[in-house]
């Protein structure tokens, strides 16, 4: 592959699909814990774990992408033919904003737990439970938890704004060069 390449390659194709789905639905799982009643069984039973492990997991998840970009560096599509300039210097700044809330927002997330003096900590599927590397500090805590929040949000504008701007391209661009889409696909 060559800077003008067509595609992605497949693993990055596959992962970027398989994290999409993963945070997107992590996402989503946190929107609803938190809007639940804390009396609800499920809400520390089953989403509070789950929205931590597959954090976590979405964490890796991105850090192997960033690894395999190295990887493939110079041989991965350059910026699109199709997209006025400022598109594609938007995207470019999307992009790197989203890889860097990808990071953040779960270690972030790991933090408030890690923190929090009332956390049984972050389990991790049949790893069992990471280690807690902060000292507990519900000060310290509530710092942590206001940055997990906020930063999830923005990313799950970003994520929107990624979404909408590929569904443009491919459906609504009069141009065939400007779908991005097909890169990914």
């Amino acid at each position: 592959m060559s800077p003008t390449a067509q595609k992605y390659p497949l693993s990055m194709r596959i992962l970027h699909w398989l994290r999409a789905a993963i945070l997107l639905g992590t996402l989503l799982v946190g929107l609803l814990m938190v809007n639940l009643p804390d009396d609800a069984t499920a809400k520390f039973e089953t989403l509070y774990p789950n929205h931590k492990q597959f954090g976590v997991l979405a964490l890796l998840l991105v850090l192997v992408q960033v690894a395999l970009r190295l990887v493939f560096r110079g041989r991965l599509p350059g910026a699109s033919i199709g997209l006025k300039a400022w598109e594609n210097t938007l995207s470019k700044l999307a992009h790197k904003a989203l890889y860097a809330l990808m990071i953040i927002v779960p270690l972030m997330g790991y933090s408030m737990s890690s923190t929090f003096t009332q956390s049984d900590g972050v389990p991790f599927f049949f790893f069992g439970h990471l280690p807690e590397l902060l000292p507990k500090n519900d000060g310290w805590f509530e710092i942590f938890q206001l940055l997990h929040r906020v930063l999830a949000y923005t990313l799950l504008g970003l994520i929107a704004l990624h979404i909408a701007g590929a569904l443009k391209h491919r459906f609504f661009d009069k141009n065939t060069d400007a779908d991005v889409m097909k890169r990914m696909l």
